[in-house]
């Protein structure tokens, strides 16, 4: 008969049971991606505007980094690196996952910031309690969370210094109304979106005009034009059926209308940004890459949307040239419209080939120049699947996109892919000293 030490018995019980809660949760970094998806899903219900997509997704995807930064010691803190970017001072947290941390301080964050963030909440709960199925402890979940709401207080301290909340104060942009100038088109007659965003803070920039780009053809009425040899290219267009599916997969148009009957009716599409943070994640996926980078990978595409988008929404608002659209119909066809629906702001640069582009090199930086991907981003939409070669490859066909799509002239796709490089080169040069 074996006999057993009751003292030992004890102890060995209570092993036992501390056995079953777990100290770390299995996050894994798609819960990365996840947190931008519901982001996105939130834009798409508040019909949120391209640039002010893109500083949503920066601040939360800054919001987990700087949780990877103070607690991965083979990533930095963006203080000295971005713009007025403060040290963020580290939580007194004894007990917590940094991954889960950093997870909701994105959500946090973007909770605070989205018009509608508090919908995200949901997403939050069903997250945690994930982690109780696992047998994630009580006590591990409160620190974490503890920890992600003292860095997300922080990151919103430092979005608020950025100048966005003044450009209310700033008076009601009006269109000129000269020849050659932006002008509301239809179906919406929608008033210009951002007209003002090159007064906000850039993150890695010096100023948003720092990489202006060459001026555009100059408008003409004159047949011999330069201008009007670029007016007759898009009227010309054939439209192939190839070049309306490239169209259609970079629409990106969060104020595209419908005609249903006597209304017109917001069709559900996500913005520029969102498809190339949905890339970002299909990439970080298929390169595996561990939570800690694939943190630091959103963060940088996050931050060069962001500088992006100032850099052309400054050119755009300085050259506030006409769109195709208006000019075709009071110059050479009344009756001509565009495949896509035309978005409410000036054409020169095309947004998509500026981000499109800055994300690619951001991106190659990362993955490299023969990383071959398939692009889902817009399955969910009803649009099928691409295949990229790379993701200079996908950015050159978002650009041209824009011109099949007849809502921009030639050389905004190929000047805004120039800037685009600009400023994916000067991103990933500012993170990397």
């Amino acid at each position: 008969m074996v006999k057993f030490n009751k003292g030992w018995l004890f102890i060995a019980v209570i092993c036992l049971f501390a056995s079953c809660k777990k100290e770390s949760p299995n996050i894994s970094p798609d819960a990365i991606g996840n947190v931008t998806l519901q982001m996105t899903d939130i834009m798409i219900h508040d019909v949120t505007n391209p640039p002010l997509s893109a500083r949503f997704f920066a601040y939360a995807c800054l919001a987990g980094y700087e949780v990877v930064s103070q607690n991965d010691s083979a990533y930095k803190s963006m203080h000295g690196i971005l713009n007025d970017y403060p040290q963020m001072t580290k939580p007194e947290v004894s007990t917590f996952s940094y991954q889960l941390s950093a997870v909701l301080a994105m959500l946090e964050t973007a909770k605070k910031m989205q018009p509608s963030g508090a919908l995200l909440q949901t997403y939050q709960a069903k997250l945690l309690d994930s982690c109780r199925n696992e047998g994630v402890s009580e006590e591990v979940i409160a620190g974490s969370q503890e920890y992600a709401v003292a860095i997300s207080k922080q990151i919103l301290k430092y979005a608020k210094a950025d100048k966005y909340n003044l450009i209310s104060n700033f008076p009601r942009y009006e269109p000129e109304k000269t020849p050659g100038t932006w002008y509301p088109t239809p179906p919406g007659y929608f008033p210009p979106v951002e007209p003002y965003f090159n007064t906000v803070r850039p993150f890695t920039l010096d100023s948003a005009a720092q990489f202006r780009p060459a001026p555009p053809v100059a408008f003409s009425e004159d047949k011999n034009s330069a201008f009007y040899k670029l007016m007759r290219l898009n009227y010309d267009d054939k439209k192939e059926p190839q070049h309306r599916v490239m169209a259609a997969f970079w629409d990106c148009n969060p104020f595209a209308l419908e005609n249903k009957g006597h209304l017109l009716v917001g069709m559900k599409k996500i913005s520029p940004g969102a498809h190339w943070m949905g890339i970002t994640n299909i990439a970080c996926k298929q390169g595996k890459t561990d939570f800690s980078k694939t943190m630091l990978i959103n963060a940088s595409v996050a931050i060069g949307l962001m500088d992006g988008f100032m850099t052309c929404w400054e050119e755009k608002f300085r050259s506030n040239r006409i769109r195709p659209e208006t000019a075709i119909r009071k110059y050479i066809d009344p009756t001509w419209t565009p495949f896509l629906q035309t978005p409410p702001f000036p054409e020169y640069l095309s947004g998509h080939s500026v981000i499109s582009s800055s994300s690619a090199i951001i991106l190659t930086h990362y993955f490299g120049a023969k990383f071959e991907y398939t692009d889902t981003v817009e399955e969910r939409f009803g649009l099928k699947a691409r295949k990229f070669p790379s993701f200079i490859a996908a950015a050159e066909e978002s650009g041209m996109s824009r011109f099949y799509g007849g809502i921009h002239f030639m050389d905004a796709i190929e000047n805004g892919q120039k800037q685009g490089v600009q400023v994916g080169e000067w991103v990933v040069k500012k993170l990397g000293e």
